[in-house]
């Protein structure tokens, strides 16, 4: 077995490598092609370049040719592929409607499950490549069939949280060669390579977010949703208007522009069918139960139901232990201890120790 866990020599293994024009991706198709495989670079144009400008960007026009370079150094071939239609509606579209709904979205998900690991890795085996291979930190496990994913060695720059909704034929065909380094040491393989990327910083926060809120996006595309409406507490006094759903999520505190409380208020719930936010105090967010829907599961050799893991409903977070249980495609998680600011639309995560079991999304209840 050679390195990527195919019974053939590196030469005959053919690969592509989705370069984003980082560090990480950078590394990763350096070192294969130092290895021997034969591989191809494919970087995604995700969205229109000459609308969306900043710094930091994810797949921005500077990343593609910064992409070309490392491809034109190391001797490899490099495709360009436009997805910015697919990115729009399987990424951008679906973040603003979520919004909308009074949810929070994790569109980072979102583009794992549509452009990057089903839109790309089609494109992938049209090129009848043996493997799609990327710079995520994350680590695989396992044969040709049946693999298993796990947290990545670097924990502080573990992605894994962002891909739970990977299928298992999809996973099987990925390879993510990063998952047992440290951040540093691929910092240090890319000087090392004299990688012309080698100092570039990593990229941050929503790519498609161009300003210093998520809201002048959702408004821009979406500007009928922007409708006034009550704050109201828990027992449906109205306590003061908001200025719109989408301009609020759960937990939220600052500019809630309402004052006269002896205890600081946070949005507890948003309510889109009466276009009502409800607001209280801090210890009215905890719970202990989060349900969820679209279950993906990672491991059939596990049961489903009544299971002893821990979960996690933010990528940043530590985990919290608990019991899973599951029926069909719906799922509930109870936590031994309360967690707070659980919203719709956010992502609940499941571990088994290390090994990534699925996940699901929140749901109302």
């Amino acid at each position: 077995m050679n390195s990527l866990g195919f019974n053939k020599k590196n030469k005959d293994t053919k690969v592509i490598v989705a370069m984003s024009g980082g560090v990480d991706s950078s590394v990763t198709a350096a070192m294969l092609k130092n290895e021997g495989y034969d591989i191809t670079g494919i970087t995604l144009k995700l969205y229109n370049q000459s609308s969306l400008k900043k710094t930091k960007l994810c797949c921005a026009g500077q990343d593609i040719e910064d992409a070309k370079k490392v491809a034109e150094q190391f001797n490899f071939p490099h495709f360009t592929l436009d997805f910015q239609d697919r990115f729009f509606t399987g990424v951008i579209d679906k973040f603003v409607d979520t919004y909308a709904k009074g949810e929070t979205p994790v569109p980072c998900v979102n583009c794992n499950q549509t452009v990057k690991f089903n839109d790309l890795l089609q494109e992938s085996k049209n090129f009848n490549a043996d493997a799609l291979v990327t710079g995520h930190y994350v680590k695989r496990v396992g044969g040709i069939k049946d693999a298993k994913m796990f947290k990545a060695r670097d924990k502080k720059k573990d992605q894994s949280y962002f891909l739970f909704a990977t299928l298992q034929d999809q996973l099987d065909y990925l390879r993510f060669p990063l998952g047992n380094y440290l951040k540093s040491e691929i910092r240090d393989l890319a000087r090392k390579l004299n990688l012309k990327v080698k100092d570039k910083p990593d990229s941050q926060d929503i790519c498609f977010v161009t300003t210093d809120s998520y809201r002048d996006i959702v408004l821009k595309l979406k500007p009928q949703i922007n409708i006034e409406g009550n704050f109201l507490d828990l027992n449906e006094n109205i306590i003061g208007q908001h200025t719109g759903i989408a301009n609020y999520t759960v937990g939220q505190r600052k500019g809630l522009g309402v004052g006269g409380f002896k205890k600081p208020l946070y949005v507890l719930k948003i309510e889109k069918n009466n276009n009502s936010i409800y607001l209280g105090e801090k210890k009215n967010l905890k719970k202990l139960e989060v349900h969820l829907r679209d279950i993906n599961w990672l491991d059939n050799s596990i049961r489903k139901s009544n299971i002893r893991c821990s979960a996690k409903i933010r990528s940043t977070q530590k985990e919290s232990s608990g019991v899973l249980k599951i029926n069909e495609n719906r799922a509930y998680f109870t936590f031994d201890e309360e967690i707070s600011m659980t919203s719709p639309g956010q992502a609940c995560v499941f571990y088994l120790n290390d090994q990534v079991l699925g996940g699901g999304w929140i749901i109302k209840h």
